[in-house]
């Protein structure tokens, strides 16, 4: 069997963390998290995949590059662990590998990681994405058949996009045939001034306040 890159980046993670260390060197940690079929070469894109995600740091340091946990690291490998897909393949856990899973649960039973503050939606893909997402995760805890209120839509993202970029970019997923923006009236215990200003509004077609996935 391949990679698995979700396990892979967890596993890397793990061993980051239970060093102990503030950063350690990319072919240290690779000797701690490679398995005998895995090669270097394949970890290329979770090292990349992870400082995307501000998991890690690098920089270079002689003829090498070290590796230390960045801002999210905590929180991406907690949501790694806590995963139900996530498993150590193969018959054999080493004893790094479960000794470092046995230090963090030891500390979690007594520490809360803190939950780093999201960062800010600066691109109409990434907004298609976490609208997307907040739009599948209200249409389902709801049970709203496809017809979500926009305003809950806005305020499940939060402070992360701006009321005028969050009215742009819904208006051009609608353009872009994912979304469509439908009038009607809300419910009379959700109709109130806040509601109604946090719907969308434009001169052609005046309020919306629903939103149904194409």
């Amino acid at each position: 069997m391949g990679l698995q890159k979700p396990d892979a980046k967890t596993r890397l993670l793990l061993m980051l963390w239970a060093s102990g260390e503030d950063s350690m060197t990319k072919g240290q940690l690779l000797q701690k998290v490679k398995r005998s079929a895995e090669k270097s070469g394949d970890f290329t894109s979770v090292f990349e995949e992870l400082a995307q995600l501000e998991a890690i740091t690098t920089e270079k340091a002689g003829q090498s590059f070290r590796v230390r946990l960045g801002d999210r690291g905590l929180n991406v490998l907690q949501d790694g662990l806590n995963n139900p897909n996530f498993s150590f393949p193969g018959s054999v856990v080493s004893s790094r590998l479960a000794n470092a899973l046995l230090q963090w649960h030891r500390q979690s039973a007594t520490t809360a990681v803190p939950k780093t503050p999201e960062k800010a939606i600066l691109s109409y893909d990434a907004f298609k994405a976490a609208a997307l997402e907040v739009y599948d995760r209200l249409n389902k805890d709801y049970h709203l058949e496809h017809l979500v209120p926009i305003y809950q839509i806005r305020r499940g993202l939060g402070d992360r996009v701006s009321r005028s970029q969050f009215d742009d970019w819904m208006l051009e997923m609608q353009a872009d045939d994912l979304l469509q923006l439908q009038g009607g009236s809300l419910p009379a215990d959700q109709s109130n001034p806040e509601t109604l200003a946090d719907s969308i509004t434009t001169e052609l077609s005046g309020l919306r306040c629903y939103a149904k996935r194409l």
